[in-house]
């Protein structure tokens, strides 16, 4: 999926960011019971990778996103993709770090929306960012 690929619906028109994390990183996945410390380094190298590509993108303050996880594995096997839900969130928590959004509750973010990539060599995590109308006003 692409900025592109939004030529119709809610958010045609809308200001659209990539931040591409580099190849290579080590993805977190639902399905693999690992060391609850090596758990914590790798949720912070996704939340700092995403925080520094958010950055780089020079990504203004948004009110409200629609954020897309692409994952292009570095082979042509079958995945889920909904098991990589880990390293989308830290990445998303990079972007929360980087003041693009004030947090990542259902009022200021719609998603992750997970996909599938095409193959690059040693996997690679995407965020496509898509601006949205800031949240209405909650009745308290």
């Amino acid at each position: 999926m692409t900025a592109a690929d939004l030529t119709t619906g809610p958010a045609a028109g809308a200001r659209t960011w990539t931040i591409t994390l580099p190849a290579g990183l080590q993805v977190m996945n639902a399905n693999k019971r690992i060391h609850h410390m090596q758990r914590v380094k790798l949720t912070r190298t996704l939340r700092e990778a995403g925080k520094a590509a958010a950055e780089a993108a020079q990504i203004p303050q948004l009110a409200r996103a629609h954020v897309f996880g692409v994952f292009s594995p570095p082979d042509r096997r079958r995945r889920d993709v909904g098991n990589l839900y880990p390293s989308f969130k830290a990445m998303i928590d990079g972007l929360v770090d980087a003041g693009v959004l004030p947090d990542d509750d259902d009022r200021h973010l719609v998603g992750p929306d997970m996909r599938i990539g095409p193959v690059v060599k040693g996997g690679q995590l995407q965020l496509l960012v898509i601006e949205l109308p800031a949240p209405e006003a909650v009745d308290q």
